[in-house]
């Protein structure tokens, strides 16, 4: 047999290389259709073919995304480990690591690889997530205003990601924006209507900025699906305070206290309304146990201009 000339055993290795490409391409191709028709475990098995052929970080990738829609967290990382030890910065590795951190509530590490897949490459629906992701984790970590803007640029005009909507109004609340609040809360109701948390906070923010005849009617939504919810009570009666109707006050906040005794807001709302009645002990005791849970910025206010002299009860 007569050995082959060396260009052209170099046409027939560059032959055999080609085809081996084109037969990864090809299976990672088919392994992204499957995973679009919802098929994760058979778009694993093309994923792992293209490995065997090439083993490259976006397939240790794409193969961790189908683990990952199986819910089989050990395999997904095992995948995400192989691809971020062939290239530390891919976009879609971090990624993935960030969707399983603010899975496990570990906010910074959630932040920290969202941002390498924002800063490496991380485009289109990639991107959009990433910034959600990253948006949604500096709001757990009451970074508000960072979180407004990664929210709002993943969010653009959409108005079916709910977790990030319910971020980003809370986030917007925190910063003392009470009407961008409300308009991401309205549009919550129109998409969730069933979703009592929306109405309940809707209402809140109306009371927010003083808008206390619509946050009733609000609340009487919230109550329409569930008529005993007493956050709902509560925040209906400080909104009835407000508007001096105190007997229906009084009404909505011992209702709220009979299934949320610990509810500050609600202690304080009763406590105001005890103080109109001239019952100033009452009131007062209210107020020290509103103090000992803690959360209502103006109740050491209320405390030292209302109960003077007035010892709190063991």
């Amino acid at each position: 047999m007569l050995p082959l000339r060396p260009a052209l055993l170099l046409l027939l290795l560059a032959g055999l290389r080609s085809a081996h490409g084109q037969a990864d391409v090809k299976l990672v191709a088919e392994g992204d259709s499957l995973m679009e028709l919802g098929r994760a475990q058979k778009a694993s098995d093309r994923y792992t073919q293209a490995i065997a052929l090439a083993p490259k970080a976006a397939y240790y990738t794409a193969r961790a995304r189908a683990w990952y829609a199986l819910d089989r967290m050990d395999r997904m990382l095992l995948d995400c480990e192989a691809a971020l030890k062939l290239d530390s910065l891919h976009p879609g590795a971090n990624l993935l690591r960030a969707q399983y951190a603010y899975r496990s509530e570990d906010h910074p590490t959630t932040v920290r690889r969202a941002t390498t897949a924002l800063e490496h490459g991380a485009q289109g629906d990639q991107r959009r997530l990433a910034l959600l992701l990253r948006g949604q984790a500096r709001a757990e970590l009451k970074d508000h205003r960072a979180a407004v803007e990664d929210l709002r640029e993943g969010l653009g005009t959409r108005t079916d990601e709910l977790d990030a909507m319910r971020a980003l109004a809370r986030s917007l609340d925190a910063l003392g924006d009470h009407a961008a609040s409300l308009t991401v809360l309205e549009q919550l109701c129109a998409v969730q209507p069933e979703d009592i948390g929306n109405w309940t906070n809707r209402g809140y923010e109306l009371a927010a900025l003083g808008r206390f005849d619509e946050a009733l009617t609000i609340y009487g939504e919230a109550l329409a699906l569930d008529k005993d919810e007493p956050t709902v009570l509560s925040n209906r009666a400080w909104a009835l305070l407000k508007l001096g109707r105190q007997d229906e006050a009084l009404s909505d906040v011992e209702r709220s206290l009979k299934s949320y005794p610990a509810n500050p807001y609600a202690l304080r709302t009763r406590a105001l309304l005890y103080v109109a009645k001239g019952q100033r002990e009452k009131a007062c005791a209210d107020l020290e146990l509103a103090r000992i849970i803690g959360g209502v910025d103006d109740v050491l206010q209320l405390i030292t201009e209302h109960c003077a002299g007035i010892a709190p009860k063991r």
